[in-house]
């Protein structure tokens, strides 16, 4: 069975107030998610979440916060052109894919979409959830994240 590495990040931004509000993407297929994306060879978890992060959202320089550092495994079937032609897999194809998730945080929150993506909105945590119900196995990941902000009062 073929397999994926990707990493990404979840990324957050403190209002005045000291809320704490979370950025989701809106991917073209519809779906929900914080901003991930393939391991090129050679390059570090890091280094490609911080890539990603720039490519996706456009943010530049985004704080990587020492500490937090999630990792979830799912399974996927191939169903896109773009996983068929630029991934070599066959339609239909189930894949085991690896994501490490990182925290970030950004003092910036003018966000720039990619192609790959249709919207995006900064959220607070409860409505962060709702937003990722369908994705059971990022649930975990945020609130991890969400608890480890809440424990860290330098954060």
């Amino acid at each position: 069975m073929p397999f994926e590495k990707s990493a990404g990040a979840i990324i957050f931004y403190r209002e005045k107030d000291r809320t704490v509000k979370y950025l989701l993407l809106k991917h073209r297929a519809g779906h929900w998610n914080f901003p991930k994306g393939l391991i090129e060879k050679r390059e570090k978890l890091t280094d490609a979440a911080m890539r990603e992060v720039k490519e996706e959202t456009g943010l530049e320089h985004p704080s990587l916060i020492n500490g937090f550092k999630e990792t979830i495994r799912y399974f996927f079937r191939a169903k896109y052109d773009y996983q068929i032609k630029e991934r070599g897999l066959k339609m239909g194809q189930t894949v085991m894919k690896f994501v490490t998730y990182f925290l970030m945080e950004s003092d910036d929150k003018n966000v720039k979409l990619s192609f790959e993506h249709v919207n995006f909105e900064w959220l607070e945590y409860s409505d962060a959830k709702e937003r990722l119900k369908n994705l059971k196995n990022m649930l975990p990941v945020l609130k991890k994240a969400h608890q480890f902000l809440n424990k860290n009062d330098r954060f």
